[in-house]
């Protein structure tokens, strides 16, 4: 068997992407609570700092919105700041949810002897609340790029995921719904890229920053990753 390990990206493959519109009206809410005079200047302070949560430069919600607040001259009381984060991670555990057929094909591939993965650029609610879904017993091995310091499409988090797994990258598929140029990531470490195209996503609503415009093989229903074990 020429692949020992599949490698999984979570939001928008394991589980939906952020919903646009939810993802709004909770920022709204956050903003409210630490009395931003401008929701608009809130939101796009809290978009601005994607990247530094990503990496983990932000070790819990609070600071991040501590962080906001400050650059926009602000000065929540604790009380505010924790009701505001509290909403953040509700809505970070919602979204937490597999997707149908995501835990029996997980579960499938662990029975025929592959070693699962994940490969995950996300926020420190998502390793707060990990062992609470219904994947943390699936998975071999999760890498968060907040956790790491490193994110997609980076090669080292890929090699990481690999050493942790205690394969090599060519022996490694790796599935994705394409955000961050991650497939074109994983190909130039050696591993085999799929991409999961959801038909029933809406495409207006669904966050997700600089998808490629991939041209590899792709499925549109996640158990279809059975088809390319090799």
């Amino acid at each position: 068997m020429k692949h020992r390990a599949v490698i999984f990206d979570l939001f928008g493959t394991l589980i939906p992407t952020f919903s646009y519109e939810e993802y709004d009206r909770v920022l709204a809410r956050m903003a409210d609570l630490v009395a931003a005079s401008s929701v608009e200047a809130f939101r796009e302070g809290w978009y601005r700092t994607g990247p530094e949560r990503s990496v983990g430069m932000f070790r819990s919600p609070a600071e991040n919105i501590r962080h906001v607040c400050q650059a926009l001259m602000l000065d929540p009381d604790e009380g505010a700041v924790a009701q505001a984060a509290g909403l953040r991670l509700a809505l970070t555990r919602r979204v937490l949810t597999p997707r149908p057929g995501a835990v029996a094909t997980l579960a499938f591939l662990r029975g025929r002897g592959l070693k699962i993965g994940l490969i995950s650029n996300c926020s420190s609610e998502v390793p707060h609340l990990w062992e609470t879904t219904a994947f943390a017993g699936l998975m071999d091995e999760a890498v968060f790029s907040c956790a790491v310091g490193l994110r997609k499409p980076d090669p080292g988090i890929y090699h990481l995921a690999c050493e942790r797994l205690g394969v090599r990258p060519a022996e490694c598929l790796y599935l994705g719904d394409g955000a961050g140029q991650e497939l074109s990531g994983a190909q130039a470490v050696g591993m085999d890229p799929v991409q999961l195209r959801d038909p029933d996503e809406n495409p207006a609503d669904a966050r997700r920053e600089n998808r490629e415009d991939w041209a590899g093989p792709a499925i549109q229903a996640l158990s279809r990753i059975l088809d390319f074990v090799r």
